[in-house]
């Protein structure tokens, strides 16, 4: 199957990925992050204005990465925000990014664990969670902090693309296949996406972000927690939120219909959109 994979593969090209246009010396992931800003939070323009998101407002933004979507949001009126992202080596260019913006003042990178975070109670008016809610280990505890770190009537605008959207399994930056998760085996994706990247400037490192070893050896992809519509459903009714606005994008118009059906709707569906209430 993985000679299958990688003949295959050859017969798609690759969506754009950051990663592999800061390799080509396009730009960096965190340029590259500020310039889709106004992407990820476009969905909760159905619902609520830039303004009651950000202006004045004390912000955190969950998973940022190189603060490039932070510093983008940073721009709207913010009072203070602050990305927290697990991963230190993105601290420099996030912060070279927020100085080049003359918004360094406005910004505080912050490493750390996004289900046990370093604030205080009812620090924050706004917690953003862009892609993040597939990625993260406990889920349950990350909306359990949210809660307790939102201020009395602060919201949490949380979005995520399904596990087995097309591009759901997050190789897209080496693997072109859509639904391809869907058709070969985490074995066999393991073994191509590794062949595929090891020659790269940063291979190891993709190699290291996205793979994990389980207590018996076997490897696994550690980086996502496959999180399924369905299971995020039941997080969401379990949590002390209040559901304010909740929508389930579908991948195209002409899957409108299609997209609301309960299996169905695990493939069809581009973005899970919510806005909670504490």
């Amino acid at each position: 199957m993985y000679k299958i994979c990688m003949s295959i593969n050859k017969l798609f090209k690759l969506p754009v990925h950051p990663f592999n246009l800061n390799n080509e010396g396009k730009k960096t992931y965190a340029q590259w992050q500020y310039e889709k800003g106004i992407d990820t939070i476009k969905f909760y323009l159905k619902h609520n204005t830039v303004d009651q998101m950000f202006q004045d407002k004390v912000v955190l933004d969950i998973g940022c990465g190189a603060g490039g979507k932070t510093v983008f949001y940073a721009s709207k009126g913010v009072k203070k925000i602050v990305g927290i992202e697990i991963l230190e080596k993105y601290r420099e260019e996030a912060e070279n990014l927020a100085r080049d913006y003359n918004l360094d003042d406005k910004f505080e990178f912050v490493v750390g664990d996004a289900s046990n975070m370093p604030f205080e109670n009812n620090s924050f008016d706004t917690i953003i969670m862009n892609d993040a809610m597939e990625h993260v280990d406990e889920p349950e505890k990350v909306l359990d902090e949210c809660y307790r770190l939102l201020k009395k009537d602060g919201k949490l605008y949380l979005n995520f693309p399904p596990y087995n959207h097309p591009y759901g399994a997050h190789l897209s930056d080496a693997i072109g296949i859509p639904w391809v998760h869907v058709f070969f085996s985490e074995k066999t994706l393991i073994k191509s996406y590794k062949e595929l990247v090891k020659n790269l400037p940063d291979g190891k490192e993709r190699i290291d972000f996205r793979i994990g070893k389980k207590e018996d050896g076997r490897e696994y992809f550690s980086y996502i927690n496959k999180m399924s519509i369905k299971r995020a459903n039941r997080i969401l009714a379990n949590s002390k939120f209040t559901v304010e606005y909740y929508s389930e994008e579908p991948l195209r118009s002409i899957f409108k219909y299609p997209a609301r059906v309960p299996f169905l709707k695990e493939f069809l569906v581009k973005m899970v959109v919510c806005v909670l209430k504490k």
